[in-house]
C-alpha cells in the first residue's frame, strides 16, 4: 500500500460518489418527511377569513408550503449527524483516505443534498396546489412567480439548508471527540433558550432578518466555512487519538 500513490481530488471524488450510493436512504427519509409536511399544511391549514352579508357568506382557506421548509432544515441537521457516527465514519475505510478527503466528501455530500432539499421544498408548493384542486370543492385561487423569484427562493433556501447541515456536522463532530458533549450541548442550547433568549433572537435576526442578497450570501458562507473548518480540525485530532 506505501507503494500506491493517491491523489486527494480523486480520492475525495471516489468517496463522495460512494456516499452518495451508501447513503439512499436519506433521500428516501427527505421524501417522506417532506410529504408528511405537505400532508400536515393541507389538512391543517394556515389560517382562515371569512365575511358576510345579508344573503351571501364568504368564508377564506388559507394554504401554505412553508411548513416544509422547517422540516426540511430538522432532516439536513439530523442527516449531518447522522453521517459523523463511526459506521459511516468506517465507510472511508474503503478507500485509501485521510480525515481531510474524508471531511471534503462529507461537505460535498451535505451541500447536494442541500440543493435536492431546498429545491423539493420550494416545489412542494406545486403539490399542494396540486391537491387543493382535487380535493376542495371551492374556488382555488393561487399566487404565481417569476422565473426570478423562483430562482432566488432555491438559492434562499439552500443556504439555510447548508447552513443547518454545516452547524449539524459540526455538532456532531463535538459529540465524536468526547461523548460529554451530548450532554453538554442539549444543556447550552436549553440554557441559553430560557436563560439568554436575547441571544438566541439576535442570531435568528442577524440570519433571518438581512434584506440584502448578497450581504446574506457572505453571512452564510463565513459561518459556514468556519464550522467546516473547525469540524476538520476536531476530525484530524480524532485520527491521531485514534
Amino acid at each position: 500500500m506505501s507503494f500506491i500513490k493517491t491523489n486527494l481530488t480523486e480520492t475525495v471524488k471516489k468517496q463522495y460518489l460512494f456516499k452518495l450510493k451508501a447513503n439512499i436512504d436519506s433521500f428516501s427519509t427527505l421524501v417522506f418527511i417532506q410529504l408528511l409536511a405537505i400532508a400536515l399544511s393541507f389538512f391543517g391549514g394556515v389560517g382562515s377569513s371569512g365575511m358576510s352579508s345579508e344573503d351571501i357568506q364568504i368564508h377564506v382557506n388559507y394554504y401554505s408550503a412553508d411548513l416544509v421548509i422547517p422540516f426540511t432544515l430538522i432532516w439536513a441537521f439530523t442527516t449531518a449527524i447522522t453521517i459523523t457516527t463511526k459506521p459511516y465514519r468506517n465507510h472511508d475505510f474503503t478507500f485509501i483516505s485521510n480525515r481531510l478527503s474524508s471531511s471534503l466528501s462529507n461537505i460535498l455530500f451535505l451541500a447536494t443534498i442541500s440543493i435536492l432539499g431546498s429545491m423539493t421544498a420550494l416545489l412542494a408548493g406545486n403539490m399542494l396546489n396540486f391537491l387543493a384542486y382535487l380535493r376542495l370543492d371551492s374556488l382555488v385561487y393561487t399566487g404565481t412567480a417569476g422565473l426570478k423569484e423562483v430562482l432566488i427562493g432555491i438559492c434562499v433556501t439552500f443556504l439555510y439548508v447548508f447552513l443547518i447541515s454545516a452547524v449539524g456536522y459540526f455538532v456532531g463532530s463535538l459529540v465524536q471527540l468526547n461523548k460529554l458533549f451530548t450532554v453538554l450541548i442539549p444543556v447550552l442550547f436549553f440554557g441559553w433558550l430560557f436563560l439568554g433568549l436575547q441571544f438566541i433572537t439576535n442570531v435568528f435576526l442577524f440570519y433571518g432578518q438581512e434584506s440584502i442578497l448578497s450581504i446574506f450570501i457572505l453571512k452564510v458562507l463565513v459561518t459556514t466555512s468556519v464550522l467546516f473548518l473547525a469540524s476538520t480540525t476536531i476530525w484530524n485530532r480524532l485520527e491521531v487519538r485514534q
